[in-house]
């Protein structure tokens, strides 16, 4: 099959599948954008070939726009492909795109004991975090209290608390949502040495 083929196909699939979401027949969205309902009905099933003169009617009566329409169906747009970045005892995969709707960035970090040696500086920025242990022990310190969070469960805090998130004997790893200060907190911290 070729990409131009498939490509057709897949237009072919979203037109039916936005006109079943809104509950329309072919009748419906044939009235909407002047077309008659066999010759949507052949567009839909692949018995005619689509005119781009036909595309903008369609897509403007379905409420979307002909790029969403004869959009690539690569994988670029949904699958991520992270590249760690190291600080001492730390690596940080970035899960989420950058500029997410609500702000908030998912990560995978990898943290060790060397993280922990000297003295840790406890970091302080607005929001919250939260995280769920997936190997090992994370020793949490915030503010006075140090709280040991096992493999398996997980933690939310107020980040205006002085924090510091640490190895407790033997590396481990976390998967973590912060919000924009959290993000500039933990990725670029080790340009504070």
């Amino acid at each position: 099959m070729t990409q131009e083929l498939s490509m057709d196909t897949v237009i072919r699939q979203r037109i039916k599948g936005l006109r079943l979401a809104k509950g329309w027949s072919l009748d419906a969205l044939a009235a909407r954008c002047f077309l008659s309902p066999s010759t949507l009905s052949r567009i839909e099933t692949g018995h005619r070939r689509i005119a781009l003169d036909q595309l903008v009617p369609i897509a403007k009566a379905l409420g979307t726009t002909l790029d969403q329409l004869v959009e690539p169906t690569g994988d670029e747009d949904v699958v991520i492909r992270p590249e760690p970045e190291h600080q001492a005892g730390l690596s940080i995969w970035l899960l989420s795109r950058e500029h997410t709707a609500n702000g908030t960035t998912v990560a995978k970090m990898r943290i060790t004991p060397e993280r922990s040696k000297g003295k840790a500086e406890l970091a302080v920025h607005p929001g919250r975090e939260w995280f769920t242990v997936l190997s090992g022990t994370v020793s949490l310190v915030l503010g006075e209290r140090t709280i040991l969070i096992e493999e398996g469960n997980a933690a939310e805090f107020s980040t205006m608390v002085p924090h510091h998130i640490g190895a407790h004997q033997g590396p481990v790893e976390i998967l973590t949502i912060f919000d924009h200060g959290g993000e500039r907190a933990h990725m670029h911290e080790h340009k504070h040495d």
